[in-house]
């Protein structure tokens, strides 16, 4: 028998057949139709329902109520809840609805025959990164919610004066999902683009900068951060703007500070109403007041979330 704690921990759905089994004895049939009492006499009071006793199906309809990490996790209890979570069904219902899209545009070729697989193991594949465009993209699913998430790294962006290595470098580093950033050191005119076109499912969705004043590295195994170049940010906020193609626009204006801490700064929201249309998306941010330099920057990547997943950002006003 499960212990109480236990218990009350349970999704709603499943906290309530624990406490209420006589709700599901008319789905159960013969699991329990037989009388029986405990020891033994055919006259006595039928046998209480366990968990072990719920059919396939009805553990399957409770799983489909639950987001993908409860489904884990009840999967666990037993062998009924265990089948029922591979089904088709629950499973599809938490996948986008363009996951075909998605594979079709980011899976090379061979390795489309994912879609020949259970919906369970499409929805693992798709949690995990995966790079597109060269490996300067990055898209996967939300792991809580099968929301879709992308980044694009800074080589996928528009930096100006990037190639003057003079004022700005890509360095390595293992703090990056892609493994380099773009750094400054010292700019009069500090401008970074983005554009993206994308097929999003219906919703809102934020985007992001990942940004990181001074540079950090490693030293005898600890993380030091040289903070010498940075400079200018203090005295005019940099600011941030997002378009789309249909007409929405976002403006917003933010310090940077914090350094030695990598910092999401929320440059906008935006909404997609007609999941089956194409997307184009416009991002900036710039510091362009010449009067002073600016320096000391890593540029990491530019992110966007469905705006209910919850992330730890840097608002702008």
């Amino acid at each position: 028998m499960l212990s109480s704690p236990f218990i009350q921990k349970l999704p709603f759905s499943l906290f309530f057949f624990t406490k209420n089994p006589s709700y599901f004895w008319p789905l159960m049939g013969a699991n329990i139709s037989g009388g029986g009492s405990i020891d033994g006499d055919e006259t006595g009071p039928p046998l209480r329902p366990r968990l072990d006793d719920i059919p396939e199906s009805c553990a399957a309809l409770i799983l489909a109520r639950l987001n993908p990490p409860e489904i884990c996790n009840l999967a666990r209890l037993n062998r009924s809840f265990r089948s029922a979570s591979l089904a088709d069904f629950i499973w599809e219902s938490k996948l986008p609805s363009n996951y075909k899209l998605i594979v079709e545009k980011v899976f090379v070729e061979e390795d489309r025959d994912l879609m020949n697989l259970k919906k369970k193991d499409v929805y693992a594949r798709l949690t995990k990164p995966i790079p597109f465009d060269g490996g300067t993209k990055e898209i996967w699913l939300d792991k809580n919610t099968g929301g879709v998430c992308l980044s694009m790294s800074s080589k996928a962006l528009t930096i100006t004066g990037i190639d003057d290595r003079r004022y700005w470098n890509h360095i390595s580093t293992e703090e990056s999902r892609y493994r380099t950033v773009a750094y400054v050191q010292q700019t009069w005119w500090f401008e970074v683009d983005g554009e993206l076109e994308f097929q999003f499912p219906a919703g809102t969705y934020s985007l992001f900068f990942r940004l990181h004043l001074g540079k950090s590295s490693k030293r005898l195994g600890r993380r030091v951060c040289n903070t010498e170049h940075v400079h200018g940010w203090d005295i005019k906020p940099v600011q941030f703007q997002l378009t789309t193609s249909d007409g929405q626009q976002v403006v917003s204006r933010c310090y940077l500070d914090n350094p030695g801490s990598w910092v999401l700064y929320h440059v906008g929201d935006f909404n997609v109403e007609n999941s089956n249309a194409l997307t184009n998306i416009k991002f900036s941010l710039t510091q362009i007041d010449c009067t002073h330099t600016k320096g000391g920057l890593c540029v990491d990547a530019a992110f966007i979330y469905p705006s209910s997943v919850r992330k730890e950002v840097k608002l702008c006003s």
